[in-house]
């Protein structure tokens, strides 16, 4: 059960595929994971985790609300 707050890059990537999303798929300039319709754009690699404002981005285009994150 991932909390809210600064993740992974690896573990949101998990976590997307664990809510049934595929990929991720590179082109562009970032890697995005597909559930049709739904697409959603994957941060680059940094030093440091993905901070809360950038993951209910994340959150948003993938269509999921924070209980249901927290459910995964």
């Amino acid at each position: 059960m991932p909390a809210f707050g600064p993740v992974k890059r690896t573990d949101l990537i998990r976590y997307l595929l664990q809510a049934g999303f595929e990929g991720p798929y590179g082109g562009g300039k970032h890697a995005v994971m597909l559930k049709p319709p739904r697409r959603v754009v994957i941060p680059n690699p940094h030093g440091a985790d993905i901070g809360r404002q950038l993951l209910a981005r994340v959150l948003q285009q993938a269509g999921l609300t924070r209980d249901e994150w927290e459910a995964l």
